[in-house]
C-alpha cells in the first residue's frame, strides 16, 4: 500500500504544506508556506495566543489548554517568524521558574496535596510540552530553553521520569505510587528529546523509551498512575494532546535505533489495522475543543490523521 498523497495534496494548505515536506521531503516554498498562514483556522490558531497564558491549568488532559494549542503551532511547522509566535515565545520565557522549567497558570486544589489558589508552577505533565514547542519554534539554543531542558532531563530515573512538580504546587502529585513513572511525563519527555539532536540517543531518552514500551508489552498488568493501553489507548485520536496509541508511535518512531524493536512492530500493526482500502484513516475519538478543523470529526477520513500515520510508516520503512 502506498500513502494516497494526491488526496493528501487536495486537501487543506496546512495538510498539503507538511505532506509535501514530510513525506514527499520537497524543500519549503514562500508560495506554499503563505497560503498556509492564509487559513481561516491556521490564523485563528494564532490569533489565540494573544490571551497567554489562558486558562488556569486544572486538567492536562483539557485539550483546548493554549500550551496544547501551541505544540500543534509547533507541528504545523510555524516559528518565531510568525509575530504571534514570538511574542509568545517572551510570555513563556518570561515565566521561568529557578529551577529551569517554564511555568503555567495553574490551581491545585488542598484535598490533592495543594494550595486551593491559582499560581504558577510547573509539571511534568506540562512544562516539557512548552519546551518542546519552543525547541521546534527555533529557540532550542537559547540559555534560558536548554537550562529548561537540562533539568528537565535530570530528572530522569532508572524506570523512566516520574510525576514530578515544582515546590509551589506542594505535595501534589498524580494518582498513582511515587516509585512508578508516569507514562504521560516520559511521552512528553521523549517528544522533547527527539527534537535535540545531540540527546536523541541518550541514556534518559533509551530509558524513557524502554519504559513507554515495556508498558505496552504488560499493558494488562501494569497501569502506572491510572494510564491504561486499553480499548481507549488504542482509538486513533488528533491532535496530540494526550496518551494514546498515534501519539506514542509518532514519537517512538523519531527514534531510529527503535525501528526493529518487535514491541514497536506490534504497536504498528495495530495502527496498520485501522487504514481503509486506499490508506486513508478515520478518527475513532475526536477533541471537541478541535471541532472546526478537518480532524474534529469521525464521519469521514481524515487528511491529518492520515499523514501522520504515513509519516509514521515512512520513518519506520513499514507498510
Amino acid at each position: 500500500m502506498t500513502p494516497p498523497l494526491d488526496w493528501l495534496l487536495q486537501g487543506e494548505p496546512w495538510v498539503a504544506y507538511r505532506a509535501r515536506l514530510d513525506l514527499l521531503g520537497e524543500a519549503e516554498t514562500a508560495a506554499a508556506r503563505e497560503q498556509m498562514l492564509t487559513d481561516p483556522n491556521v490564523k485563528n490558531l494564532l490569533g489565540a495566543f494573544s490571551e497567554w497564558p489562558g486558562k488556569v491549568v486544572n486538567s492536562r488532559k483539557s485539550a483546548g489548554l493554549l500550551y496544547h494549542r501551541l505544540a500543534f503551532a509547533a507541528d504545523l511547522g510555524l516559528t518565531i517568524r510568525e509575530p504571534e509566535i514570538d511574542a509568545v515565545c517572551e510570555h513563556i520565557l518570561a515565566r521561568q521558574s529557578d529551577e529551569g522549567p517554564f511555568q503555567v497558570p495553574v490551581n491545585i486544589p488542598t484535598h490533592f496535596g495543594g494550595s486551593g489558589q491559582d499560581t504558577w508552577g510547573w509539571a511534568l505533565c506540562d512544562t516539557p510540552v512548552l519546551t518542546y514547542s519552543l525547541v521546534k519554534f527555533g529557540l532550542g539554543d537559547d540559555p534560558r530553553t536548554q537550562k529548561a531542558i537540562a533539568t528537565l532531563t535530570g530528572l530522569i530515573r532508572q524506570n523512566g521520569w516520574p510525576c514530578a512538580v515544582s515546590p509551589e504546587l506542594g505535595k501534589f502529585r498524580g494518582p498513582g505510587r511515587k516509585d512508578d513513572p508516569c507514562p504521560y511525563a516520559n511521552l512528553v519527555m521523549l517528544k522533547l528529546l527527539a527534537e535535540i539532536p545531540a540527546q536523541r540517543d541518550s541514556q534518559p531518552a533509551r530509558i524513557g523509551a524502554e519504559t513507554l514500551l515495556d508498558l505496552w508489552e504488560k499493558s494488562r498488568e501494569q497501569h502506572p498512575y491510572i494510564f491504561y493501553m486499553g480499548d481507549d489507548f488504542r482509538k486513533l485520536k488528533v491532535p496530540f494532546v494526550w496518551y494514546d496509541l498515534i501519539h506514542v508511535l509518532d514519537v517512538l518512531s523519531r527514534f531510529p535505533w527503535l525501528k526493529d524493536d518487535p514491541r514497536l512492530a506490534d504497536m504498528l500493526t495495530v495502527l496498520k489495522s485501522k487504514a481503509d482500502a486506499e490508506g486513508r484513516f478515520t478518527l475513532e475519538s475526536v477533541w471537541m475543543a478541535w471541532k472546526e478543523w478537518e480532524f474534529g470529526q469521525k464521519k469521514v477520513p481524515s487528511r491529518w490523521l492520515t499523514l501522520l500515520a504515513w509519516r509514521i510508516f515512512q520513518r519506520l520503512k513499514s507498510f
